[in-house]
């Protein structure tokens, strides 16, 4: 039967599967054959790399490194001798094209990509119980729903419905079934599996975490290298400092530290180095412990593109604070997962506008931005459920005299999280038109995540990426640029001066800006050339920053994305000012 698909299935592969995706596993012929295809390479693997160590799949291709949802260019036979040996199983996986979202494997870096799109459900059915179980669990995940599936880290695991790319149905060893995230798992033998392994966290959230106190002297990663593809990094903890180390590879596919000793995987130079520090600051003794785990997409796997829910799925627990137009609630959704909750006052906004911003919320996601969860629309007020931030707003969070104990590289990263989830709006074409730090919440361990987008706008939906605000809105107009509160005239350089603003309120742990003078003041000293002094403590190198974001003319202002490399840089400890 499988046979009458052989020149349809090398077609397919040749082809970068790129367009047949849908119709060829719609065909239960084609499934068999890709599954017996996945036997035959496993032996020849098995076969070939037979005294390689005890994992084979660890290396990269010499010239590039396959990202989610990518092809490989070169093109692919079942049978072909003259090819690199690919199983299909990870072929299967980064099927993609322009219109459809992929099936992308996981990430262990903590931040889950998945989009929010569904795609069509792929059914796995395995012919062999010895291959069922090819996923493990690299997190804990409790139960949402009945549906869902408890799992704990290292948990075997059988997939056995991809309904998104985001939520996977899974089976456990004991026969039990429910649908899980699937950034909670990894395939079974692969480098994602790895503990040590955190995938593309940045070294400057490397260093965060290996520096957290559930790490000791000699905690490790290993990482993707920032600047070049082929390669890796390896951070280790030595006492009150982390250092990295490059992991290069050779022409031959071998990786190094010291090029006088090579190894044919990550997992062999890891077990070398475990042994020995063999020029190392300190040899290394345990894996760094995730101390973020990735969010899901959505509170549920049936809420990933239906997000609308009925109020009385959600319980109010106690109100958080107020503001012009609602309230913002602590509360549960059924009855387990902690939600905030931002409620309507009646007569105080149009519902409309209330829910596009519920709209354009759902459609950014970023770790640095409040994901939205659902909406309630069902009974008045409306409500919006997002995620809960247990410190609440950066402004008070910066106020409470326990904060005043952190210092310039811990406010520094709070800035550069920030910067990344304005690069991100950026690149998608939204200004933000209220960054402040009242608007920005606090979770555990520092991070942070920008929210409050009601006054947020697609700006390629504007002539010249400019939005002209209309007569009588109101703006925090010591926050504002001059150009947009002058002129009304908003652009993604108008919220880079609000973002140095911002960093005034984080090294003055939350003071006013302009001190003592009014709006009207603030307006005419600004336009006159006046900008805010170097504040106590703040270093050098920082205030040159903020003076950048304060430029008269906004197309001389620095871009997010470059603010949040040179913050990134400063935080190394490249600076002196920055490292105390």
């Amino acid at each position: 039967m499988a046979e009458s698909y052989k020149s349809y299935v090398q077609q397919l592969l040749h082809n970068g599967l790129k367009s047949r995706k849908n119709s060829f596993f719609d065909h239960i012929d084609g499934k068999l054959l890709i599954e017996q295809s996945q036997r035959n390479v496993r032996y020849k693997i098995e076969q070939q790399n037979r005294n390689m160590g005890n994992c084979i799949n660890f290396g990269r291709g010499k010239s590039s490194k396959l990202q989610k949802n990518q092809v490989p260019n070169s093109p692919l036979s079942v049978n072909s001798q003259q090819q690199p040996i690919i199983s299909p199983s990870s072929v299967q996986f980064s099927i993609n094209n322009s219109n459809t979202n992929g099936i992308t494997t996981p990430s262990s870096s903590g931040v889950s990509s998945a989009s929010s799109s569904t795609t069509s459900a792929i059914v796995l059915k395995s012919t062999n119980e010895n291959t069922r179980f090819q996923y493990v669990a690299i997190f804990d995940y409790d139960a949402r729903t009945n549906d869902d599936l408890t799992i704990r880290k290292n948990d075997l695991l059988e997939i056995t419905l991809r309904k998104n790319a985001a939520w996977w149905k899974a089976k456990n060893e004991n026969g039990k079934e429910g649908w899980i995230p699937s950034n909670y798992v990894a395939k079974k033998d692969s480098l994602e599996s790895e503990p040590w392994y955190f995938k593309s966290i940045r070294r400057i959230d490397a260093e965060k975490q290996l520096m957290s106190d559930v790490n000791e002297h000699g905690s490790f990663l290993i990482r993707d290298s920032e600047t070049k593809k082929t390669d890796f990094s390896l951070s280790i903890r030595d006492n009150d400092s982390v250092k990295h180390y490059r992991i290069r590879q050779s022409e031959d596919g071998r990786y190094y530290i010291a090029r006088r000793t090579t190894f044919p995987n990550l997992p062999e130079l890891v077990i070398h180095y475990t042994k020995t520090s063999d020029g190392l600051c300190v040899n290394l003794r345990q894996p760094c412990v995730h101390i973020i785990k990735p969010e899901p997409d959505g509170l549920s796997h049936n809420l990933v593109d239906k997000w609308e829910i009925l109020r009385r799925e959600i319980k109010l627990i106690r109100r958080l604070g107020h503001g012009q137009f609602g309230d913002v609630w602590e509360g549960v959704w059924n009855d387990n997962v902690s939600v905030a909750v931002k409620t309507l006052k009646p007569g105080s906004m149009n519902p409309t506008d209330f829910l596009a911003e519920a709209s354009m919320m759902k459609r950014l996601r970023h770790p640095n931005l409040i994901q939205l969860f659902a909406v309630c629309t069902i009974e008045e007020p409306i409500y919006i459920i997002t995620e809960l931030m247990k410190n609440g707003s950066l402004l008070d969070y910066l106020q409470n005299p326990r904060s005043r104990q952190l210092k310039i590289p811990a406010l520094v990263y709070i800035a550069t999280q920030i910067a990344r989830g304005m690069a991100y709006l950026e690149q998608q074409n939204y200004i933000h038109r209220d960054l402040a730090a009242r608007n920005v919440l606090v979770g555990d361990d520092n991070v942070v995540k920008i929210a409050d987008f009601g006054l947020a706008r697609i700006i390629k939906e504007y002539a010249g990426g400019m939005y002209e605000a209309k007569e009588g809105t109101k703006f925090p107009i010591k926050w504002t640029a001059p150009e947009a509160a002058l002129y009304n005239r908003f652009t993604i350089k108008s919220d880079v001066w609000s973002y140095g603003i911002l960093l005034t309120e984080l090294v003055t742990f939350g003071r006013t800006p302009y001190p003592g003078m009014t709006n009207a003041e603030v307006l005419r000293q600004v336009d006159q050339g006046y900008r805010l002094p170097q504040p106590p403590n703040c270093p050098a190198t920082l205030y040159t920053i903020m003076r950048e974001c304060w430029h008269a003319q906004p197309e001389n202002r620095p871009s997010f994305s470059t603010l949040q490399y040179r913050l990134e840089n400063e935080y190394n400890g490249e600076n002196p000012e920055f490292s105390n």
